[in-house]
């Protein structure tokens, strides 16, 4: 692994660990870190200037999470999503953010409708549209302004479990030429439907958004089983 000059934490943070798991979980959302790399302790302790310890600590953290793999006599790794389990995450992302679309249109008020609009007019700043990354945030943005308008906690906690590989995932369909262009009038849509308070249109533009997603993504696969 390359180390960047950057890596190292500053001691005064009040968690450490908590500091270390966040840029390891950033590195493997932003793609630094790839599908299927294998996760050398000593490069990674000497990068980031930290005890092997406080690494393992870490990375436990982030195999909960479902980002990281500890194989037996191989070591730790970046988890790999295969295609199948692409597909199931998918399909459970559709039903969630249909149903959670529904409940926005039912419980959000007219602040929670411009918070999603805000996350939509922010993917046209050019910054963003040039920054892969900002893109990223903005897109969690939105489901968050989604889910807050919502109020339905479990619906929110699930879609939370989901959300870092759902965040691997939507590098892959946003990367896609044109995907942005058309992600943004996708989402245009879908808030002109909360603000209609349409819960049939809203929970049928967000579970098509997801289908085209998927069907790009799985198109162009390239966190299979042979991983990149």
């Amino acid at each position: 692994m390359s180390r960047p000059t950057d890596l190292r934490l500053a001691r005064e943070e009040t968690s450490l660990r908590s500091l270390l798991v966040n840029r390891l979980r950033d590195l493997i959302l932003d793609g630094d870190l790839t599908p299927g790399q294998k996760l050398v302790e000593r490069d990674l302790t000497e990068a980031f200037g930290v005890s092997r310890s406080l690494l393992r600590e870490a990375l436990q953290q982030l195999q909960a999470e479902g980002l990281i793999v500890n194989v037996l006599h191989r070591g730790p790794s970046v988890a790999v999503i295969t295609e199948h389990e692409a597909r199931e995450i998918y399909a459970v992302r559709a039903l969630l953010e249909s149903r959670a679309g529904r409940d926005f249109v039912e419980n959000a008020t007219d602040d929670d409708v411009d918070a999603l609009a805000a996350a939509v007019d922010a993917l046209r700043d050019p910054g963003v549209q040039d920054d892969p990354h900002r893109q990223l945030v903005v897109k969690n943005e939105f489901y968050a302004a989604l889910l807050a308008g919502g109020g339905n906690a479990t619906i929110a906690q699930l879609l939370k479990q989901l959300n870092n590989r759902v965040t691997m995932l939507r590098r892959v369909s946003l990367s896609q030429p044109g995907r942005l262009v058309q992600t943004t009038q996708e989402l245009e849509e879908i808030v002109d439907a909360a603000r209609r308070r349409d819960g049939d249109l809203i929970a049928k533009l967000l579970s098509d958004h997801v289908d085209r997603a998927a069907a790009l993504a799985l198109a162009n696969y390239d966190l299979g089983d042979a991983a990149s």
